[in-house]
């Protein structure tokens, strides 16, 4: 009977052993969760032929535009291309989702990995990781050029005053509590410093001109959603996770990535593996550096005004992202001050 961890919880082992018979892939042995990641469910399946990913697609993310079957595809084309993909595996009748008690699975060869951020990265890797991003946008170019574009709704840039109303709410929600922890003490920083700091800046707000070319993306690019060797030279050997494939700005799904490969602890990022990371992306995307600096100054005032960690741990209950506030709230005070320098690490 397929094991899960303590306090793990997963597929029963009637439901693996009705999985599997579709793809004649033998039967249970252990199945355990992979503990990286906050959307969908994936598991370590081993069974008597060998191991392999299962992931579980939960339903209710707004940003999934494409049917699952549809990015399937488009991940087995993107591999075709001879891009690091892992694309799920066929069942006999040739399907890539199993559905099974109203609940959808895939199944995909099992890649030994690791994970990296960029300080695990030299410049020299850090330049292919951007090249392996532009290749990709070129790719998916390619790929999907058959399907009409389905884009995620008009996304303009947020409002100064909704924000205002936003930290407000957080506010109360901190200093509401019976027992005040270190994450509230911080959260109530950070929540009164962003207020000033849009104030500083409210009249920086990007325009709807400013939006960068629109092009395929991955939606989700980020160290926890790209395998590396686990032994052996430094290189790639699956991107995963495309459930966000959608079409939207290229370069700011690059400057978001980069930001969080290269964010240090304090909040500054690594300037130097940033600038060598964005010159090889603008060369294999045929970005623009004028491209560039539009996508920096997006993504800078979403920074500003995103609060999505503080809404999951107050709101949704949720302490996952808990690890990654203290950096990423430092973020925005460290790039407020330092706008030039990124801009120029990005566009030079």
């Amino acid at each position: 009977m397929p094991t899960l961890p303590d306090g793990a919880t997963g597929p029963s082992g009637n439901t693996l052993s009705a999985l599997l018979s579709r793809y004649d892939a033998g039967e249970p042995v252990a199945c355990e969760r992979v503990a990286e990641g906050l959307l969908n469910h994936g598991y370590r399946l081993a069974t008597t032929r060998g191991v392999f990913f299962l992931k579980h697609h939960l339903d209710g993310d707004p940003q999934t535009v494409i049917p699952l079957a549809g990015r399937h595809r488009a991940t087995a084309e993107l591999a075709g291309l001879g891009l690091p993909v892992v694309p799920p595996l066929a069942a006999r009748d040739g399907r890539t989702v199993a559905v099974l008690g109203g609940r959808a699975y895939a199944l995909h060869p099992w890649v030994e990995g690791r994970h990296r951020h960029g300080g695990q990265l030299s410049r020299g890797e850090s330049r292919r990781l951007g090249a392996l991003l532009g290749l990709v946008h070129r790719a998916l170019e390619r790929v999907i050029r058959r399907w009409p574009p389905r884009r995620l709704p008009e996304r303009e840039a947020a409002r100064a005053g909704e924000t205002y109303a936003r930290i407000d709410q957080l506010l109360a929600r901190v200093r509401a509590r019976a027992r005040r922890t270190g994450f509230d003490e911080l959260a109530e920083h950070r929540l009164l410093e962003r207020r000033t700091l849009l104030r500083d800046h409210e009249q920086l707000r990007p325009s709807a001109e400013e939006i960068p070319a629109e092009g395929w993306v991955h939606g989700d690019f980020h160290p926890l959603n790209l395998l590396y060797r686990a032994e052996g030279p430094v290189e790639p050997v699956a991107i995963v996770d495309w459930d966000r494939l959608a079409v939207r700005p290229r370069a700011e799904e690059a400057v978001r990535a980069a930001v969080i490969f290269y964010l240090c602890a304090d909040g500054s990022l690594e300037l130097a593996k940033v600038r060598a990371y964005a010159r090889a992306y603008r060369a294999a995307a045929g970005a623009s550096p004028a491209e560039l600096a539009a996508a920096v100054h997006r993504v800078w005032w979403e920074r500003l005004n995103d609060f999505w960690m503080l809404d999951w741990h107050y709101e949704r209950a949720d302490r996952r992202p808990d690890p990654q506030f203290p950096a990423a709230s430092a973020l925005v005070v460290w790039w407020t001050l330092n706008t030039a320098a990124v801009r120029d690490a990005f566009c030079d």
